[in-house]
């Protein structure tokens, strides 16, 4: 239903008694608009005549409370002289107001018939009636012009979003600095802290003791010889720049040879690994009353010459060739834990009387001795490529840089408090892997002496490891047995269980890097890199294995065991 005058929904209607709906406030001023509009008409003859004294029309209107705006004057040829036009007549001014006062009365907008409005009937609607619509919304310019204003509102809105984004753009930039500029700070104190820490290790290490020279070829000590020795007590500043150069310069000629070095046509395949013998043959070469072969080392220089290290601190030096012991050396009081070549006729060893000796393998001497730089026993010894220089590691967590020729410790460093139980350099010498009893393996960049990378994985403590020639893989092991590991990406790239979980796991890589040997329990098996790690011959030994190494070209394999006697399987 719509209103007969504005067409639109009324919000209070009221009906005519003609029928018609109405908007009430529309009706209303309508009525008042017809009424007043019927009033301006000429009066009635019998009121022309009629004239009021002018002291009567300055009586105030008994509505407004002013002079009577509307009068009437008389018609211009009725016969008053021309001072009457100074006369004003009021009469319907105030017959009007008196109108007013009694009703709103007029003629009704649709039909004209008399109206008032009092006649109107309210008509009663719901609450819940529909919202008429505007009357701007009613015809195409209304709407034009309301979708109009609504464009300028959304344009004003959108300039305000967008001055708001500059202002957060604006803070943000500014907040990203401000945490770039901190991380920076926060990067220079650690970076300082770190250096700070290592001297105070180094000078730690280097006040336990001073290394010393001892042996056959150790001259006599004067007092120049105990001026020297304390200057070796001080404290090192870090690797020389001697020694970071020339093992950059040995890393970058052994990457080199490494990309142009082709498989050697006499290396083992894995049909020749198959086989060979299932029985071992067996050599003596340490005493009986310490049983225990805890490291053997091929020499890289001489395919025939073999060390291995005993639990009765004894080295005994192997000929493959004849298949028997060539030389035995007293070499330490207690266990000797590792042992490596550094260079021909040179051979390292580290006990755990916390010592490191130099032996010339031909005549069993000891040229020199560096001691006192652990506070434990020597877990691990490496020979740097370059072979003049040499890292120990220790079960009190720290590991010792030391040239070999001076026999002199040139710095330590130490890590979390975690005590090593193995360690080892990156065929490239650059980095030093410490892998510790909480079963974290952690890589060093020796040149810096700062930690590169962490390996976490196994729940016992390392006590194997081996890195492959390639230089891409890592094997580790221990008691929960073996993984590799992926250096291009630090993951672990396989993992093997173990056979014998009372006992240590040992791993060896062979020097092409294409079979890995794993000894668990009694158990020693090879496994093929390039056949997705699969066993391609095991063997059953008759004691625990406690160490294995690869001969030449992967022909024979090498088992350290829990007895005296070195087993060979070729």
């Amino acid at each position: 239903m719509f209103c007969s005058i504005s067409g639109s929904t009324p919000t209070e209607p009221v009906i005519s008694p003609a029928g018609h709906l109405f908007e009430k406030s529309l009706v209303t001023k309508a009525l008042k608009v017809r009424g007043s509009a019927d009033r301006t008409s000429p009066p009635p003859a019998r009121d022309r005549g009629r004239s009021v004294d002018f002291r009567a029309a300055s009586r105030v209107s008994s509505i407004s409370g002013t002079l009577p705006v509307r009068t009437f004057f008389p018609h211009r040829q009725m016969p008053f002289p021309r001072r009457a036009r100074l006369v004003a007549f009021c009469l319907f001014a105030d017959e009007d107001a008196r109108h007013d006062e009694k009703q709103e009365t007029g003629l009704c907008p649709v039909t004209s018939a008399p109206l008032s409005a009092d006649d109107l009937i309210p008509v009663r609607v719901g609450p819940k009636s529909a919202k008429p619509r505007s009357t701007a919304a009613t015809s195409v310019p209304g709407m034009l012009a309301a979708f109009h204003d609504e464009w300028d509102a959304l344009v004003l809105e959108t300039h305000e979003l967008r001055k708001d984004l500059h202002a957060a753009r604006q803070e943000l930039s500014h907040a990203l600095y401000q945490h770039d500029a901190a991380c920076r700070v926060i990067a220079r104190t650690v970076k300082e802290r770190d250096e700070a820490r290592a001297a105070l290790a180094s000078a730690r290490g280097a006040a336990g003791g001073a290394p010393t020279k001892r042996g056959a070829e150790a001259p006599a000590e004067t007092a120049d010889d105990a001026d020297d020795a304390t200057d070796a007590k001080r404290a090192k500043g870090g690797v020389p720049a001697d020694a970071v150069e020339a093992m950059a310069a040995r890393a970058k000629e052994l990457q080199k040879a490494r990309k142009s070095r082709a498989v050697a046509d006499s290396l083992a395949k894995p049909e020749d690994l198959a086989k060979m013998a299932a029985k071992p043959s067996s050599a003596p070469c340490h005493p009986t009353k310490c049983k225990g072969i805890l490291c053997v080392a091929p020499d890289p220089s001489d395919a025939n010459a073999l060390a291995t290290a005993g639990a009765d601190g004894s080295v005994a030096v192997f000929d493959v060739a004849k298949g028997k012991r060539a030389r035995q050396i007293a070499a330490h009081k207690k266990r000797v834990k590792s042992a490596a070549w550094c260079g021909a006729n040179v051979l390292l060893t580290g006990s755990a009387d916390g010592s490191m000796k130099v032996w010339r393998a031909d005549s069993g001497a000891c040229a020199a001795t560096v001691d006192g730089t652990h506070t434990g026993e020597i877990v691990s010894v490496a020979a740097h490529p370059t072979h003049a220089y040499a890292v120990t590691f220790g079960a009190d967590g720290a590991w010792a840089f030391h040239d070999v020729g001076k026999a002199e410790t040139l710095s330590v460093t130490r890590g979390d408090g975690a005590g090593y139980g193995v360690g080892g350099f990156h065929p490239d010498g650059l980095i030093a892997a410490a892998c510790g009893v909480d079963g974290k393996t952690r890589l060093w960049d020796v040149k810096a002496q700062k930690r590169a990378a962490e390996l976490e994985g196994h729940s016992d403590a390392v006590t194997s490891l081996s890195f492959s020639e390639n230089g891409y893989y890592v094997a580790t092991a221990a008691a929960d047995g073996a993984r590799v590991w992926d250096l291009r990406k630090l993951k672990e790239l396989r993992a093997f269980a173990s056979a014998d979980a009372k006992n240590p796991v040992s791993v060896a890589f062979d020097h092409s890097g294409h079979y890995l040997a794993l000894g668990s329990g009694s158990e020693l098996s090879v496994r093929a890199v390039k056949q997705d790690w699969e066993v391609v011959k095991q063997w059953q030994a008759p004691k625990t294995v406690l160490s294995v190494a690869f001969g030449e070209d992967a022909r024979s394999v090498f088992a350290g065991c829990a007895d005296h006697n070195l087993r060979v399987y070729a």
